[in-house]
């Protein structure tokens, strides 16, 4: 092994250790569900996944991929153009379109692979792109992919988009990207003003809905629950989070996907999702799509959660969404936090630089539809011991 690679990459991780910035993985032996074993620790309340709508380990879902697997094997065995493309890919793009109201979807191997995907393909040197300062950081490198001038706005700021739209206004054509919902804040897009502005100087409008998706508008987005989804040019999905399995999507026009089937790298040169992971996503889009109960939980549980954790003195934010930020702001007191946690059976992460800005660390919970009473209420009981014994509330 070369030397000087390697001491460069010890003192890399020994300055992030001196600086509270190391965060080893955690290591999880069972299923994602509201109680888990983590890192040799058995009956661990889960405030730290994704998984809005506890489809992770739904039996329907497991029921399907177990089936697809008997049907069509364990792999696509290539990339879609050239003999990967299976009838249950083709399937599922049309069971998402219809679940999202559009002409038609794409699939892609993650959400972060969608962005990489879709922004420098629809873009060039010519165009403009318009992003907010706290896009995710799968827009940020699909946007440094891209040749376009690019204009940051400030956050959720619609006089700074608007001055951006008009600082741009030579670009052949000009791109507005933004999240749905902010996934450190929790908080939401004003997809309305934003949409407003777009079409006054004629500009497109991306979406990322990722932790959007069945969580707002029935399930459907952010778009749906301001209703303008009509009048957005691209939404960006994931099958990783409210969904429960893996991948992302592009949704939007017939035009724009058959575009994409052409010339998005991560789409040409990756091998198709395999037929488990295809075939339970389908059967969560089903039952996402004929049972509210699962958005209803979740949503139930999510008020509650922020009410409590409210009455205990602990701040929350912006967040209007289940995304529920403790924040702390130091980044040590911040890993204290997950550690004394942890000890008192809660798996909650901390959140440090450079996902958040420093001296803005915070601990992210995530209330979803698979939580008791009980375990939110065992949570809050181990939140407000913690709490008080590193002195934050």
């Amino acid at each position: 092994m070369n030397e000087t690679l390697q001491g460069w990459l010890g003192n890399q991780i020994e300055t992030l250790k001196e600086q509270n910035l190391y965060k080893p993985l955690v290591v999880m032996d069972s299923p994602s569900e509201a109680r888990i074993t983590v890192n040799g620790k058995a009956n661990v309340i889960n405030l730290a996944s994704n998984n809005y709508l506890g489809l992770a380990n739904h039996l329907k879902l497991k029921a399907a991929a177990i089936a697809a697997v008997e049907k069509y094997g364990a792999g696509a065995g290539a990339v879609r153009p050239i003999i990967g493309n299976m009838s249950l890919h083709i399937e599922l793009e049309r069971r998402l379109a219809e679940f999202k109201h559009v002409e038609a979807t794409l699939v892609f191997q993650s959400g972060f692979t969608a962005n990489a995907g879709v922004i420098p393909t629809i873009t060039d040197a010519e165009d403009a792109i318009i992003t907010d300062e706290l896009n995710h950081a799968s827009i940020i490198d699909g946007v440094r992919l891209s040749k376009a001038a690019r204009k940051i706005y400030k956050h959720n700021d619609l006089n700074a988009l608007e001055d951006a739209l008009k600082q741009t206004q030579g670009a052949k054509k000009r791109l507005v990207i933004t999240d749905g919902v902010f996934s450190m804040d929790g908080d939401i897009a004003p997809l309305q003003g934003i949409v407003a502005l777009a079409e006054q100087y004629d500009s497109a409008v991306m979406v990322d809905d990722a932790h959007g998706s069945g969580v707002l508008g029935g399930g459907r987005g952010t778009a749906y629950h301001f209703g303008v989804h009509q009048k957005i040019d691209i939404q960006l999905g994931t099958l990783s989070k409210a969904v429960g399995v893996m991948g992302g999507y592009i949704a939007g026009s017939a035009k724009l996907v058959d575009w994409l089937t052409q010339r998005a790298r991560p789409f040409l040169f990756s091998t198709a999702p395999p037929p488990a992971t295809t075939a339970a996503i389908i059967a969560a889009i089903e039952l996402m799509d004929t049972d509210p109960s699962f958005t209803e939980r979740l949503w139930e549980n999510t008020r509650y959660w922020k009410a409590e954790l409210g009455k205990l003195g602990f701040d929350t934010g912006i967040s209007e969404t289940p995304i529920t930020p403790v924040m702390v702001g130091d980044e040590g007191n911040a890993l204290a936090l997950q550690r004394a946690l942890f000890e008192e059976g809660v798996l909650a992460l901390a959140i440090v630089f450079p996902t958040v800005q420093r001296g803005k660390a915070r601990i992210r919970t995530m209330p979803s539809a698979m939580h008791s009473r009980q375990d939110l209420d065992d949570a809050l009981t181990a939140f407000e011991r913690a709490g008080k014994r590193l002195g934050i509330i």
